[in-house]
C-alpha cells in the first residue's frame, strides 16, 4: 500500500468517543481530528459552565436532610418526631416536622413529603390558632407550600424552608452550615 492509500485509508476511518461528566454523556464521531476537535471544544466549554451551575444549584438530598437535622428529628413507628421541641420556637418547630417528614418521605418511611394540618397539630403540640399562625408565616414567606388534596388541606417544607431551618438552628446553637 502507498503511502498516499494508507493516508486516506486512515482518514476515512471512523473514530468513536464517549465522555461522560457527572450527568452529561455526549457522543463523538467522525474522522479523529474533527473528533479531536470536538472533545476539545466541549471540554471547554461545557465543562466549566456545567460546574458553575451545579454550584447554583440546591437540591438536598436525603443524606444531607439527615446530617443537618439529626439534632432535631427522628423517624419513629409513628412517624417522623422532633425529638428537641423545648429548644424551639412555634416557628422552627412547625418546620422541623415538615422536615421530618421530607426526610421519611425520601428515606421511604413515609409515602408523602406532605403532611395534613391534623397531623402537624398531633405532632407539633401547639394549639390550632398558633399553628394556623406560623404555618401563614412560613407560607408568606416562601418556606411551605400549602396543598389541597382531596377533602384536607396538606403543607409541605420547600428547599427555602430548610435552607432557613438550617441557618437559623446552626446560628442559635454556634454551629457552622
Amino acid at each position: 500500500m502507498s503511502e498516499n492509500q494508507q493516508s486516506a485509508a486512515i482518514e476515512s476511518l471512523e473514530l468513536k468517543a464517549s465522555l461522560s461528566y457527572g450527568d452529561l454523556k455526549i457522543d463523538f464521531s467522525g474522522p479523529p481530528e474533527s473528533v479531536l476537535r470536538s472533545i476539545d471544544a466541549f471540554l471547554s466549554k461545557q465543562i466549566p459552565a456545567f460546574n458553575l451551575a451545579k454550584k447554583l444549584t440546591l437540591n438536598y438530598s436525603a443524606t444531607e436532610l439527615v446530617e443537618y437535622f439529626k439534632d432535631y428529628v427522628r423517624i419513629t413507628p409513628e412517624g417522623p418526631r422532633i425529638v428537641t421541641q423545648n429548644s424551639l420556637s412555634d416557628k422552627e418547630r412547625v418546620a422541623a416536622q415538615l422536615v421530618a417528614q421530607k426526610i421519611a418521605s425520601e428515606t421511604g418511611s413515609a409515602n408523602s413529603s406532605s403532611v395534613p394540618l391534623s397531623n402537624l397539630l398531633e405532632s407539633t403540640g401547639l394549639n390550632p390558632k398558633s399553628l394556623s399562625s406560623r404555618l401563614s408565616e412560613l407560607a408568606k414567606t416562601g418556606q411551605i407550600v400549602r396543598e389541597a388534596s382531596e377533602d384536607k388541606t396538606m403543607f409541605r417544607i420547600t428547599t427555602e424552608g430548610i435552607t432557613w431551618l438550617k441557618d437559623t438552628l446552626a446560628k442559635k446553637h454556634g454551629q457552622k452550615n
